[in-house]
């Protein structure tokens, strides 16, 4: 008799349960402060911030400079539009050279309309005191940043001069 009153009291308990995650499962839930945002980014194509006929990140591989003077160059990040390898000395990182396509970044190439320095002909830009960058062609920013104190803004010129800057122009 004890034990038909416990399985009662069990299969009673067991229903209740059942009954209790049925509800909590099918009740609508309050959006989140997040919901919204996720929803509209998800509609969105992916890429969307590239412009469609922006070049091939792979194909600016050809023009960054080789290993040489004890440096490695070792690609690190390529995408539509962009291109970037470490520069890298000894095991250390020492800068940062990439090509990226401006026309996906509206008014980038503005900035270099008021330069006064050029760098092999093409107008330079100085970004506070790590970084060096020029326009190519109208279209292709080249920037050299520097990762360590002893690369100088006068390494980051010399390293710009050595990408094949004339074969990224004829790109364009």
């Amino acid at each position: 008799m004890l034990i038909k009153r416990g399985r009662q009291i069990l299969a009673a308990i067991l229903i209740s349960l059942l009954l209790l995650t049925t509800t909590t499962a099918c009740a609508t839930k309050a959006p989140g402060r997040f919901d919204q945002v996720q929803q509209e980014s998800s509609r969105q194509r992916s890429g969307q911030a590239v412009v469609k006929d922006a070049t091939q990140g792979s194909e600016f591989n050809k023009f960054f400079p080789g290993a040489a003077d004890g440096y490695q160059r070792v690609y690190s990040q390529e995408k539509k539009g962009f291109a970037q390898a470490k520069l890298k000395k000894d095991g250390k990182d020492m800068a940062l050279l990439s090509i990226s396509d401006t026309s996906s970044i509206p008014g980038s190439a503005a900035k270099y309309a008021n330069s006064d320095k050029k760098i092999i002909g093409y107008p330079a830009v100085l970004t506070g005191n790590s970084k060096t960058s020029i326009l190519v062609g109208n279209k292709y920013q080249v920037a050299v940043i520097s990762k360590d104190p002893s690369f100088t803004a006068s390494d980051r010129e010399d390293w710009i001069e050595r990408f094949n800057l004339r074969g990224l122009a004829q790109l364009n």
